[in-house]
């Protein structure tokens, strides 16, 4: 309007939209409520609409938010000015506030202003008391507040030294995208990750210090987002990097195309990182060792995933760092298994499900059985029978083949003197059980055994520890004392497995070892009749060998014991060179205690009356 009117306004201009809440009260001649004129001053945005949702009247807070005088709203629908009609659970609240069935209603909407420009308000929906019969629209501008949100938002999900997402950002996207609804509708329905951590990193800090170390993982981020930037290019996004901690970084592709992709970004992301680095003056290389993960995002949950990644990390450390592996369901499963027994060792030895079987030390020239080897397995009641290399590794890391070795030791000699009392007119069977060097180390051996013979009955020289030779050559100090002790109190000392590993027989003289168990390989590689047609052939070189270690360990004062003898050809051969004692499937197969009752009630005068069970 140009100017102003005196006198009450024409009763036709009452129906224009331009015409104020002022006017109206001008024209019947009459003054405005106290609390009329607090609303038209009031610095919040305020609206009054009736039952049907109409703008009865605005103050000059509410058009000033929108852009738009207050006048020019009257009529306008309530809603449609504030949003609240954009998704179905606002506006059914909206409604019940309209129809009295509900007392109030609160929600935050984002608004377009006229210049462009986004303003965040929260609205508030309150029914009028008294005889107003409206609804009160109050909107409060908090913009300045969503916005310092926003930033600390940003503080809490980035890391500060690279400025990547952090680990919980990392997760929030990661379990965004396994929901279902986020691959089912659109995408491949897969899922990729690289997780990589940086070899010799913590060298880095300890040596150069945190500053270094800090610049150093900064220069890996921006490379790592370069990596990512080209690996999305011409793709709907590119994969998200983040730092998880430390010198560990991920790299999320959300709808991969296959291992393929993930392949040629974990290459892409090795290559990078192993550039050199000019870091304020100082030249630093170093590599990465990834772990890569692809699958589909039906089923897979974020820990699973990230569970499978840190496993395959640590593969790709443990296969020689600076590489990439592939996540392998195979080798996987075998590490559970490996897991599973090792958290149940312990307690299984307390069940009782190990088990003592024994195979027979024939000897070569009469075919006799001299004496035994105890060899254990695992009744394990879900994988079932399992042979020592399932297990013994796993015993020897966590330090239960100490319990374990000496239940070995005692079940063994109880048994020989059980065979020794049930048949007196023949002679005794020597037992020979192995030892592991961390026997040695965390027990007593010596007070162990000693303490078994006394308890048994058994005479030393019918006891035979198996030590294998890595273990036993160089031996210094603590297990050196204890296995001259044991051969001075009697008992056998033999090298498990000679030939596989120093080989010294020089050192031999100086040791307390009475006996030696030729490793199966060179039997296997023996000359021997109707075999020619075998995988691996035969090598003339190993009878050699042998030979040549039967007649120095004679030469010693030692006897000497083939391992892996199968057939009655390499028995003969081992004979004719001199080998004292044979063991192996020829004779028989690892067997139970009757059936080695069964042996000495029937030895043979030669060495062919001894067969397989």
């Amino acid at each position: 309007m140009s100017g102003t009117s005196e006198g009450p306004a024409p009763a036709a201009d009452l129906d224009r939209g331009a015409v104020t809440e002022s006017d109206i009260y001008a024209a019947v001649g009459a003054e405005p409520p106290p609390y009329r004129s607090v609303f038209a001053a009031a610095p919040l945005a305020m609206a009054v609409v009736d039952r049907e949702g109409l703008v009865v009247t605005a103050n000059d807070g509410f058009g000033a938010l929108l852009g738009s005088p207050a006048a020019a709203l009257v009529g306008r629908i309530g809603a449609d000015l504030v949003d609240l009609a954009s998704d179905a659970r606002t506006w059914h609240a909206y409604c019940e506030v309209l129809r009295g069935r509900e007392a109030r209603l609160r929600c935050t909407r984002r608004l377009k202003h006229p210049d462009g420009q986004s303003v965040w308000v929260q609205v508030t929906v309150t029914p009028l008391p008294g005889p107003e019969d409206g609804i009160l629209l109050s909107v409060t501008d908090i913009s300045a507040q969503r916005e310092l949100q926003g930033r600390l938002r940003h503080l809490q999900m980035h890391d500060p030294v690279t400025r990547l997402p952090n680990r919980t950002l990392f997760f929030e996207r990661l379990t965004a995208a396994l929901e279902a609804g986020s691959y089912e509708e659109s995408g491949t329905g897969r899922i990729g990750l690289c997780y990589l951590d940086l070899d010799g990193f913590k060298a880095i800090n300890d040596t150069l210090g945190h500053r270094v170390g800090d610049r150093l993982l900064a220069a890996v981020a921006e490379r790592l987002t370069r990596c990512a930037d080209e690996a999305g290019y011409a793709r709907a996004s590119a994969p998200l990097v983040a730092r998880l901690g430390g010198d560990e970084f991920a790299l999320l592709v959300e709808d991969s195309t296959g291992t393929e992709q993930l392949a040629d970004l974990a290459e892409s992301v090795l290559k990078a990182v192993q550039a050199p680095f000019d870091l304020a003056g100082q030249r630093l290389s170093v590599s990465a060792s990834i772990g890569v993960v692809e699958r589909h995002a039906a089923g897979t949950t974020p820990t699973a995933l990230m569970q499978a990644a840190d496993t395959t990390l640590y593969w790709a450390k443990a296969d020689g760092k600076d590489r990439w592996t592939l996540f392998d369901p195979e080798r996987n499963a075998h590490r559970m298994t490996r897991q599973a027994l090792a958290s149940t060792l312990r307690p299984a030895i307390e069940r009782g499900e190990f088990v003592l079987e024994y195979q027979p030390l024939v000897g070569m020239e009469d075919g006799r059985v001299n004496g035994v080897e105890a060899l254990i397995r695992w009744n394990h009641p879900q994988f079932g029978v399992l042979t020592p290399n399932r297990f013994i590794g796993l015993a020897e890391e966590d330090g239960s083949i100490v319990p374990l070795g000496r239940w070995i030791l005692v079940t063994a000699c109880r048994q020989a003197r059980r065979w020794q009392l049930d048949h007196p007119d023949e002679p005794p069977l020597f037992v020979s059980v192995n030892v592991a060097v961390r026997q040695v180390w965390d027990s007593d051996l010596v007070a162990d055994v000693a303490q078994t013979l006394a308890e048994t009955g058994l005479a030393p020289h019918l006891l035979q520890l198996e030590l294998t030779e890595s273990a036993v050559m160089g031996s210094a100090g603590r297990p050196l004392q204890a296995l001259q002790a044991l051969s001075e109190m009697g008992v056998r000392i033999a090298i498990d497995d000679f030939g596989t590993g120093y080989s010294n027989l020089a050192y031999l003289s100086r040791l307390p070892v009475s006996v030696l168990k030729l490793d199966g390989s060179f039997v296997r590689g023996f000359q021997y009749e109707g075999r020619s047609d075998e995988a691996a052939p035969p090598n003339p070189a190993d009878e050699v060998v042998v030979e040549a270690m039967i007649q120095l360990a004679h030469r010693l004062g030692l006897t000497v014991t083939a391992e892996c003898v199968e057939t009655s050809a390499q028995a003969t051969r081992l004979r004719s060179i001199g080998c004292d004692t044979g063991q192996g499937w020829l004779y028989s197969r690892p067997v139970s205690p009757d059936r080695i009752s069964e042996l000495m009630g029937n030895q043979p005068s030669e060495t062919s009356a001894v067969g397989n069970p």
